[in-house]
């Protein structure tokens, strides 16, 4: 038995889908290890396969790539080299399970089942997997019992304890942790519980990547047995660091590893929002984006988000006037195309404007106009956009915040058309906020200019949707600071009508945002997918239906 163990913890990005290169990066990041000098390394929660999954996991031929690949790895480790824990789907006997492996000698020489499976949030674990019939029993690797268990098996209490019980020395935890405000907090508590309740240290290993909506930031860590994070690795980041761990009278102890400083607040949602982005965009090939640059807040954060993620060269902007855009917007928009470098046109729609009143007049005769126009020229500029998109491959990123999404203001196959919504759960004082960081900081991960990228006015005027003479979002909508706290009560803590009126806000406010919300359901449903960074989601989290006669009276 030895009394010195060297883990490295690989915190790299697995793409779904794509097992070949998976391997190719488990690979790399055995090799990594090596050099430093590593007996083990640690992966991530089905790194094989990529997370989540979702029903890919049930193809046959997709389940067979994956036993393949593990078995593998394995054969790798007969070179001498340090053995690896690294999680895949498993079938056996017809069942399918999240399972993670410990590859030694050239051997799957252990194998874990997750059994607690996550159905909540993110999560619908139980559609595809089958739990592991029991806890999980101590696995042994040069002689030191390690308590394997796999992400929420860390969460819930059972599995930790019943390890511990059976003579665990230290737990390692693969993770497929998403990314969330309170997602740092969140995870200390849960290891914090299994170190209390057992006295055993914990490594925390998690994923990178970004996955359509679900955001996987890392920042993997190790917890000691009295509950005191003691090694972070970075955020937004692929590593591969090493932890040195002694044991003496009391235990396991880890004496060397990381020491990454964690962010927090608008720093981090920004960089979360913008891995976001880059990786859908890159993942899924295309060239760059497009985006409608209107001289407006939200546009211009997008934009500023892209060239961070994607570099100026990728990013196209277009500004598409109409007889109601303000000089104001159109010296806004290009101050700030300018700013970050990127390309940058005009093309008008007064044209396309004109000949649609034209064709539309014998439907519409003298009816007075509405809303009907104003939304034709929302979908105009989405015809423009999508035009680009089709011609030169580039994605059209769309710019509603969620505040928008959430009330329906915003217009069907127009400012919602596109590929991927980086601000879809970013409310719009969230949006002033993150303006003003960006304006005021960068961060070596970010690819676009220091300085300020986003002119003062853009963020200073009444905020318009400029479809009217004189429009203003306050005609419609109550002031943001009032509204986000009205949508933050009803969508993320779901609380009733009378205990938001209680806490001091107009009763008809709240009942009409409440039916608001409701129905604009089957907008919400045709929206483009966009990064989780709420507790609660659209799309994801808060599944709601279309069809829905309740009202909270």
């Amino acid at each position: 038995m030895t009394d010195k163990l060297a883990i490295a913890i690989a915190q790299i990005a697995p793409v779904v889908g794509d097992v070949d290169g998976n391997v190719e990066r488990i690979r790399k990041g055995r090799a990594q290890a090596l050099k430093l000098g590593a007996d083990l390394v640690v992966f991530c929660e089905l790194v094989v396969s990529g997370y989540p999954p979702e029903d890919l996991v049930q193809k046959p031929s997709y389940q067979r790539a994956c036993r393949e690949a593990v078995e593998a790895l394995a054969k790798d480790t007969g070179d001498g080299g340090p053995a690896m824990i690294v999680g895949a789907p498993w079938t056996l006997d017809d069942d399918l399970y999240n399972a993670v492996f410990l590859l030694a000698d050239g051997k799957i020489a252990a194998t874990r089942y997750k059994v607690r499976l996550p159905n909540y949030g993110v999560f619908d674990e139980p559609r595809r997997f089958t739990p592991g019939p029991d806890y999980p029993e101590p696995t042994e690797f040069m002689g030191v019992k390690l308590g394997l268990m796999v992400c929420e098996d860390m969460w819930l209490p059972g599995a930790g304890e019943h390890l511990a019980n059976a003579g665990a020395e230290l737990f390692i935890v693969p993770h497929g942790s998403p990314f969330r405000k309170t997602s740092l907090q969140e995870r200390e508590m849960a290891a914090r519980d299994r170190v209390t309740t057992t006295g055993l240290p914990l490594m925390f290993v998690n994923q990178l990547a970004g996955q359509d909506e679900v955001v996987f930031e890392g920042a993997s860590f190790v917890m000691s047995s009295s509950g005191a994070v003691q090694h972070r690795c970075p955020q937004f980041a692929e590593t591969v660091m090493l932890t040195n761990w002694r044991k003496d009278n009391s235990g396991w102890v880890c004496a060397e590893g990381p020491d990454t400083a964690w962010v927090g607040g608008e720093e981090m949602i920004y960089r979360a929002v913008t891995m976001a982005v880059r990786d859908y965009v890159l993942k899924n090939r295309f060239k760059g984006v497009v985006i409608g640059l209107s001289g407006g807040v939200d546009s211009a954060l997008t934009a500023a988000i892209a060239v961070d993620a994607l570099g100026a060269d990728k990013v196209h902007c277009v500004m598409m006037p109409s007889r109601y855009t303000s000089n104001e917007s159109l010296e806004d928009a290009e101050q700030c195309a300018n700013a970050l470098g990127v390309s940058y046109r005009s093309i008008p729609i007064e044209p396309g404007v004109a000949a649609f009143d034209e064709m539309m007049k014998p439907a519409f005769g003298n009816l007075a106009p509405d809303t009907t126009e104003e939304n034709i020229q929302s979908r105009l500029r989405g015809v423009i956009l999508m035009a680009l998109s089709n011609k030169f491959g580039n994605m059209v990123l769309t710019t509603g915040n969620k505040s928008e999404m959430s009330v329906g203001y915003a217009t069907l196959y127009g400012d919602m058309n596109g590929g991927f919504n980086p601000l879809k759960d970013i409310y719009k004082t969230e949006v002033f906020a993150l303006c003003r960081w960006r304006n005021a900081n960068h961060a070596s991960d970010l690819k676009g200019p220091k300085g300020e990228v986003i002119p003062e006015r853009i963020i200073t005027k009444p905020p318009s949707a400029e479809l009217r003479e004189d429009q203003r979002d306050a005609d419609l909508l109550p002031p943001y600071e009032t509204l986000d706290q009205i949508l933050e009560m009803l969508v993320e803590k779901e609380m009733a009508v009378r205990d938001i009126v209680a806490k001091g806000f107009d009763e008809a406010t709240v009942r009409r945002i409440e039916h608001l919300l409701y129905v604009a359901e089957y907008k919400r449903r045709q929206a483009p997918p966009g990064p989780k960074v709420a507790a609660v989601n659209f799309g994801r989290d808060r599944r709601y239906p279309i069809t829905n006669g309740w009202r909270d009276r």
